[in-house]
Order: structure tokens, then sequence, then C-alpha cells
């Protein structure tokens, strides 16, 4: 492994989509956190844009440069990642949008940051750029929003609280009442219509990766249940999280000899579970048809999304009850509107993490916990995301 950035590059932080809905989120987050002397840069197709976008930053912060770059130039893109010691980018669907700027970072030893939830994308990445990023030195670190931070870094914070050396189960049960924009419900529908190329992906993957030798890992699905811990209905939530969290106890031993992770949705009222369940095995089903899935994506425009009044009502929580070794543990983490604002703050905290902080040795695609855990666990804290213990037994 050998790392190529360094204090050479113009940039320690290049944000990529920075005048998308999120990416002007976490624009403004960097502007007003950036500690002096930041060297960083806005980045995107339309100087247009992104000058009108530096000019509403003006006097919060250190000035940014403004970098133009389309996601289909690989050439554009190279010099891109050539610039910078990080590069956190929010351009999606990332299967459409993605794979030239990650493939640019993992040959230029560029540190990546992104905001996909699409767990082909990630095997993809896995499949093509690993091994190139693990001989450049390239940290290539997928879901940095509340997909999945809250769930990867609460898992480990969990972890942390229980005794080490013994077989530990982790359960974690979200709840969030929250809008979309429609960059994000065009990922998630067209990841929804891809179940075929997903599977194959995972497949490719775990015949090609190394296996875990002398511990154990699970990432079960679970069953709906009443859950008496939270006093709430948990149904199986089949998002990426519970790989990324999974991911991060295989690399690291402090999740013992034999791990299991479950997630849940976290719904107060059983007709409420119900109609959710449906509603969203009817998106599933109407995503496979081509023409179906066009309209849909052709209900909400990439860059809009909801207003500041509405994520200021916006809310998560995700309660974990931790056990092992005969102690249990409850605890959570929370905070504001998790698709927007706090996925801002947590995509351009793992941006300072990765470009400014003392962090372990580790290169290929990693996960946040394993490549900056404690690290950015603590700045997010000390932002304003809330991780706590409620209670040990």
């Amino acid at each position: 492994m050998k790392r190529h950035h360094g204090s050479e590059r113009p940039y320690d932080v290049v944000l990529y989509g920075a005048t998308g809905f999120v990416g002007t989120l976490t624009a403004a987050y960097l502007a007003a956190h950036a500690p002096e002397g930041l060297r960083w840069a806005l980045a995107g197709r339309s100087r247009e844009r992104l000058e009108r976008l530096r000019g509403e930053l003006a006097g919060t912060g250190p000035e940014p440069a403004v970098l133009v770059a389309d996601a289909g130039d690989p050439s554009a893109l190279r010099g891109l990642a050539l610039s910078a010691k990080v590069v956190a980018t929010t351009v999606g669907p990332f299967l459409i949008h993605g794979n030239e700027l990650v493939a640019a970072c993992a040959r230029a030893g560029t540190d990546y940051a992104d905001l996909t939830g699409e767990a082909e994308f990630i095997d993809r990445t896995w499949l093509g750029h690993d091994a190139t990023a693990r001989e450049s030195g390239a940290r290539l670190v997928h879901a940095c929003g509340f997909d999945s931070v809250p769930h990867d870094l609460g898992a480990y914070f969990t972890v942390r609280q229980l005794p080490a050396g013994v077989p530990l189960t982790v359960d974690a049960f979200v709840r969030t009442h929250a809008g979309f924009s429609g960059g994000t419900f065009a990922s998630a529908v067209h990841a929804m219509g891809r179940g075929p190329q997903m599977l194959a992906a995972a497949r490719e993957r775990r015949a090609r990766e190394p296996r875990l030798t002398g511990r154990r890992v699970r990432t079960p699905l679970g069953a709906p249940h009443f859950s008496g811990e939270t006093g709430t209905w948990a149904l199986p939530l089949p998002t990426v999280d519970p790989q990324i969290v999974g991911r991060s106890a295989r690399t690291l031993e402090c999740y013992g000899p034999d791990f299991r992770y479950r997630h849940f949705a976290s719904v107060k009222r059983l007709p409420v579970a119900l109609g959710g369940t449906t509603g969203l095995m009817g998106l599933v089903v109407a995503s496979q048809l081509p023409p179906v899935r066009a309209w849909l994506t052709s209900r909400y425009r990439p860059g809009e999304g909801p207003g500041e009044e509405r994520r200021k009502r916006s809310r998560f929580t995700v309660r974990f009850v931790g056990e092992g070794g005969g102690r249990r543990v409850f605890t959570e983490v929370s905070g504001g509107d998790p698709g927007y604002d706090e996925t801002a703050r947590m995509l351009g905290e793992a941006a300072l993490c990765l470009a400014l902080d003392d962090l372990p040795e580790t290169a290929g695609q990693v996960t946040t916990a394993v490549a900056m855990g404690d690290a950015l666990l603590e700045r997010l804290r000390a932002s304003g995301l809330d991780f706590r213990v409620a209670a040990r037994r």
C-alpha cells in the first residue's frame, strides 16, 4: 500500500455534485464548519451554478475554488481526483453516474466518500476497484450519510459497551419521519428495478472475497415481531445498512468471535406497519417494468427536495439492543432530518475526517467504522449528533 496524496495536492477536500439538493446542503455545512486554512473546492458540470453557489456561501468560511467536471468525462474526473486528498460525492444514482469517479480515485490514491445506499454499486466497486485502491492507498468509503453512518457507527458504539472476546448480538430499531428528494427517490427506484443484477454482483463478490476464518459474522433478515424493548412493531428492513455493519464486523476484532446483527423498522401501530410493507412491495414490483420505472422517477425531479421548515420537523432515532458475556446494553443514535440536514453533516464530517485526522492505515473499500471509527464518531458527537448509552443490565 502506498499513499500518493499529500500536501502537494492543491485541495484537501473536493465536493462533487455541489449544486444538487444534498450537495448544496453539504457545501453549506463545510463552509460553516471547515477549519481555518482548509483548501477545498466545489465541483460539478455547470460553472455558472457552481459560481452562484460560491457567491451564496461567501463570508461563511474559507472560500472554495470551483472545478468543472462531467460525470461522463473520465479525463476530467481523473484530473479532479489528482487534485485532491479527498473527493466527496453526492451524484447519483451511483450505478449510472458513479463508476468513473470512484475508478479515478482508486487509481490516483485519493480518498473517496459517497452517499450511496445501492448495494449493487458497492459490490461492483469492490469487484472493479478494491485491488487498485489497496495498491494506491485510496480509501473508498461508501454510505457516508443516513445510509449507513448511524447504523454502522451505532453498532460499533454499542459493541464497545460490551465485553470483549465473547459472542455478541446487536439489534437495531430505526424510526424516522422525513421527506425525500427527487435524487433519492430516483436512486431507490433504479436500485429496486435491478434485483437480478444486484444478486449477481453479490454472488460474484462472495465467490471472490476471502473467507473469514476463526470468527463468524451473520446479518440475517429477521422476522416481523412486536419488540418489548422498544414497545413497537419491528419489521425487517432490507436496506444496505446490515451489509455495511457486517463488513465492519468482519474487519474489526472488537466485534468478537461470533457476531450477529439484525436491522428493523420500528413502527408504533400495526396498521401503519402493514400499510408501509404493502406499499414498499408494490413499489418494488412496479420498479421492475422500465416504462413504470421511468414514470415513477419523473414524478420527482432531481435537485428538488423538502424545504427548510419541513426538514426542521423531521427527526430520526436508531435504538440498539446489544447482548454478550452476560451483559445487555441499550444505546441510541438520534438527530434531526436524516436524509438531508444530518446526511450533509455526516458526509461533511467524513470528508474532513479523512482529510485531516490521524486515522488507522487502511486502504481499499472500507466502511466508516473501519476507516474512521472513533475519530468520526467523536466528530459527529461534537457537531451535535447524539450517541448515548440509554441503559445497562
